[in-house]
């Protein structure tokens, strides 16, 4: 039996998605050059620029190859129009609201940043969040087709709302980046929890092949724990894996303590917070480091036992600098793990923020070209 052919419009959806494609990695293309980098005839590669330029999605940029004299035609040179727009990479943080807009080429078109107090109120950062968004939208000059958002906060899975939980040392109360940045984005908003962002940050600067299964720990300011398993992150039933704030490990003396209590006893926390004062932890006395990289490894230990990572890596403000002492105590452990600090160390959370959202731009583009050709058709 035959099988069967595919459709002309599929064939004609595939080249102009590989056309797509070929734009955004080079930026610049003739129709020639479009047949070589594709393994296309011309004359495909003729038709498939003519639709995409009539669905506004490519334009000629006016440049001209040489030609002439035995250089063949003059050729003209096509690239992606410049309305195809751009992607709001978002982050929310201690240290304030950043928002970046992101073009297909994985370039940075514009920024906006606003502070915020500590601890933060949800009227306040709402303010922030819709002022730097806003800011940031006008100086790309383009539309905004949709948004990610990395947010210190745990991220209600079908909400996409921040969760206050206790003990939480960021944000008091609930916010929705999803409602405050619907005016600002065409398309989808997609939230989630700012170290699940930073470890598949981690596994793509690793290798998404080498790096499948294993637990990223944030130890900073705040505590958290992202899990990767088959190159994805898992985030339980609400969106909430990986809070690991509250897990019961060993404190001074070997008591039993709640692992954000620790640091309360230690004398580590900044003033009226719940946060960790980083600086004071890292000038603390050898003994103190040592009993926090105990504390540290009672919460490898459950990680180990209800996640059987490849690996855990360490990330954060002090996790890597005590990463001796973390070594040092689950070497004593029963099962055992490879522990390294994280090889991403600069801004993990918003490279992978950026990264999702110049995946899901680039992906937005290619399928408009579909919807904008189904929605011509005659029905």
């Amino acid at each position: 039996m035959e099988s069967a052919k595919p459709s002309v419009d599929l064939v004609r959806s595939l080249t102009d998605e590989h056309v797509l494609r070929a734009l955004m990695r080079h930026r610049r293309l003739t129709r020639a050059e479009l047949a070589v980098e594709i393994g296309i005839s011309k004359p495909t590669a003729g038709e498939s620029v003519r639709r995409l330029t009539e669905l506004g999605l490519v334009a000629d940029t006016g440049e001209r190859t040489p030609g002439g004299r035995g250089r063949g035609r003059v050729g003209s040179y096509y690239a992606l129009a410049p309305t195809v727009g751009v992607a709001l990479a978002v982050t929310i943080a201690p240290e304030g609201v950043a928002a970046e807009c992101v073009d297909v080429y994985a370039d940075t078109v514009a920024r906006a940043a606003r502070p915020i107090d500590r601890p933060a109120q949800p009227r306040q950062v709402s303010s922030a969040l819709r002022a730097a968004a806003a800011e940031a939208g006008a100086a790309a000059g383009q539309p905004a087709r949709l948004a990610v958002v990395g947010a210190v906060d745990p991220v209600d899975r079908a909400t996409g709302r921040l969760v206050h939980l206790p003990d939480a040392p960021f944000l008091v109360g609930e916010l929705d980046p999803v409602a405050v940045l619907a005016p600002h984005v065409e398309g989808p908003v997609v939230v989630d929890n700012d170290v699940n962002w930073a470890a598949l940050a981690e596994r793509d600067s690793v290798g998404a092949e080498q790096l499948r299964d294993f637990a990223y720990l944030y130890l900073g300011d705040g505590l958290g724990c992202a899990i990767v398993n088959d190159g994805q992150v898992r985030r339980g039933r609400t969106g909430l894996t990986g809070e690991i704030a509250h897990v019961v490990t060993a404190g001074p003396g070997g008591r039993a303590v709640r692992f954000i209590e620790l640091f309360e006893e230690l004398g580590l926390r900044l003033n009226g917070s719940t946060a960790i004062d980083t600086g004071r932890l890292l000038a603390s006395s050898a003994a103190t480091q040592e009993t926090i990289g105990t504390a540290v490894s009672g919460v490898v230990a459950a990680v180990i036992a209800l996640a059987d990572p490849q690996e855990v890596v360490v990330g954060g403000s002090w996790g890597p600098a005590l990463i001796d002492s973390i070594r040092a105590a689950t070497a004593l452990m029963p099962r055992q793990v490879s522990v390294r600090p994280a090889e991403l160390t600069s801004e993990p959370v918003l490279a992978g923020v950026r990264a999702e959202a110049l995946r899901r731009l680039r992906a937005s583009v290619t399928a408009s070209s579909r919807w904008e050709r189904t929605a011509d058709r005659p029905t």
